[in-house]
């Protein structure tokens, strides 16, 4: 089975998307070898349609230093939760807010 490229999980919600990439978590070098593999994520959270990749375009967040999953599902839906709480608002450090209220768009 060869190792396919990890695919972006993209999840509408209320009229932002939020996207996450799982991925494998790498083991530090002095660690013990693992019994398994384990999984953390990285993502974003944009407006729907919003180029990511421009500056103050999406609010990037990722799973903390002691987070780790199971499997790549898990961590997705980690990811998802996380997506929405910065879109309700409920998330402690990250917000939509930028992306709502920053409507300068150049050209």
């Amino acid at each position: 089975m060869p190792d396919e490229p990890a695919q972006w999980h993209v999840f509408e919600y209320e009229g932002f998307e939020i996207h996450v990439l799982p991925q494998l978590k790498t083991a530090p070098e002095h660690a013990p070898p693992r019994t398994s593999e384990r999984y953390v994520y990285i993502g974003h959270v944009c407006r729907h349609g919003a180029n990511a990749d421009a500056p103050g375009e999406a609010v990037h967040f990722h799973a903390d230093g002691n987070d780790e999953f199971k499997t790549a599902a898990d961590a997705v839906d980690d990811a998802r939760h996380v997506g929405r709480s910065i879109i309700d608002g409920t998330h402690p450090d990250l917000s939509v807010l930028p992306l709502v209220s920053s409507h300068h768009h150049h050209g």
